[in-house]
């Protein structure tokens, strides 16, 4: 096995991005599991972990990165700071067409650089191995929590991103939500962001029902229900239900979630949207005094698409705004009884950068470097998440051709 030498690069991005691939004890770990891999930082001033936490153990740390084979990075890489003949690894946000990216696309083929997309790195179930959904899921929970208590005046959650970790937040500001009256939280979605999103409701201690439950009886104490799209959508042919049908056909449906609209609080969305597939819920839905809803924390951020109230992405340091119904309008948050406050932001695993981190690390370090570093991948796990190499898109990532040439190019 030849000599490698893996960089960990800074995040230039902005609003700024506080994680990092690796931890440095990660660092060391994967060191002494691969001897033939030295690790080396780019220093950053505003990384969740300091630099002289890395050099303390003995990793190098330094500005220049050109004499790294692999770069790891999370955002986006500028295309002025792209290497030439390099391998990245990096959350491309290009395998959608996204526009915005279509020049980071360009300069990666031009610059002769191998982009793997943590994205796209998925098992032989094409099960992604490696994401951030699980703390944008408990991140998004806390907050719309944190949104109800604001909005309320019942309590002041302290924001995730100002607690120094995860424990903090369990410790200090979960016992806050005692003061929750009974009311009803609907948590739509079951994968890896509902399960950071459940997590939270357990550990405020709120009491989990069934979707029956839910929809039939009244509680003393505050209550969630997590439902799947067999709770909220129908076949538009009336036949029974089918998940796979649903994955093939998703025009091929109808939402049915009033009937949890008018009994719920606070909604929580987490679910995968396709745009084919209809809206949780209508815009006139919000009008009718049969929507209770009051608060909304949208994990799913999908812009007029899976919560059609939800018309921006908001901010970590502007988290809450209002929606007026009778105008499709957005205003200040808390402003009004009848409005409806949204939580949408987009980046929320920016909130808790140390626990993110260490958790997408031993991701990295269990699921990733196996394949990229030894062997010959030979379950393709890397092969299937590279779109560019050798100046070109690869066979799997052929049909962004249209999205990266035009005629005005040539």
């Amino acid at each position: 096995m030849n000599y490698l030498k893996l960089g960990l690069i800074r995040e230039y991005k902005n609003p700024p991005d506080k994680r990092v691939a690796l931890l440095p004890e990660q660092c060391l770990e994967l060191q002494a599991q691969y001897p033939f891999l030295q690790v080396k930082v780019e220093s950053s001033s505003i990384r969740c972990v300091p630099d002289d936490a890395y050099t303390q153990l003995g990793i190098e740390v330094g500005d220049d990165m050109s004499d790294c084979d692999l770069l790891l990075g999370i955002k986006e890489v500028p295309v002025d700071k792209l290497l030439s003949n390099k391998t990245y690894l990096f959350f491309s946000h290009t395998i959608k067409k996204q526009a915005h990216n279509r020049k980071l696309l360009q300069t990666v083929i031009k610059k002769n650089v191998k982009l793997v997309d943590y994205e796209c790195l998925t098992n032989e179930r094409g099960e992604r191995i490696v994401a951030f959904g699980y703390y944008a899921g408990i991140v998004g929970a806390y907050n719309g929590i944190r949104g109800y208590g604001l909005r309320y005046s019942l309590f002041n959650l302290k924001p995730a991103n100002q607690c120094h970790s995860m424990a903090e937040m369990i410790s200090t500001e979960y016992p806050k939500v005692a003061a929750l009256p009974a009311i009803k939280i609907a948590l739509v979605g079951k994968g890896r962001v509902g399960k950071g999103a459940k997590d939270v409701l357990d550990g405020m201690n709120i009491k989990q029902v069934s979707p029956e439950e839910y929809l039939t009886q009244t509680f003393s104490e505050p209550v969630y229900t997590q439902i799947s799209s067999a709770d909220y959508y129908a076949r538009k042919d009336g036949k029974t239900w089918d998940s796979q049908y649903f994955h093939q056909n998703p025009a091929q449906v109808y939402s049915t979630f009033e009937r949890f609209a008018a009994l719920t609080d606070i909604l929580i969305t987490t679910a995968f949207w396709h745009p084919s597939t209809p809206s949780l819920f209508s815009l006139e839905a919000l009008k009718s005094t049969d929507f209770r809803i009051k608060v909304i924390a949208d994990i799913t951020c999908d812009i007029e698409g899976f919560v059609p109230c939800t018309l921006k992405a908001s901010t970590i340091t502007e988290p809450f705004f209002d929606y007026q119904p009778h105008t499709h309008s957005l205003t200040d948050a808390f402003s009004n009884e009848n409005h409806v406050t949204l939580m949408s932001i987009d980046n929320l695993p920016c909130e808790l950068p140390y626990d993110a981190s260490r958790a997408f690390g031993r991701q990295l370090l269990d699921n990733v470097f196996p394949h990229l570093l030894v062997g010959h991948d030979s379950e393709k796990v890397v092969k299937r998440a590279t779109i560019a190499e050798k100046n070109a898109l690869t066979g799997y990532f052929e049909y962004l051709s249209d999205y990266i040439y035009s005629k005005k190019d040539e």
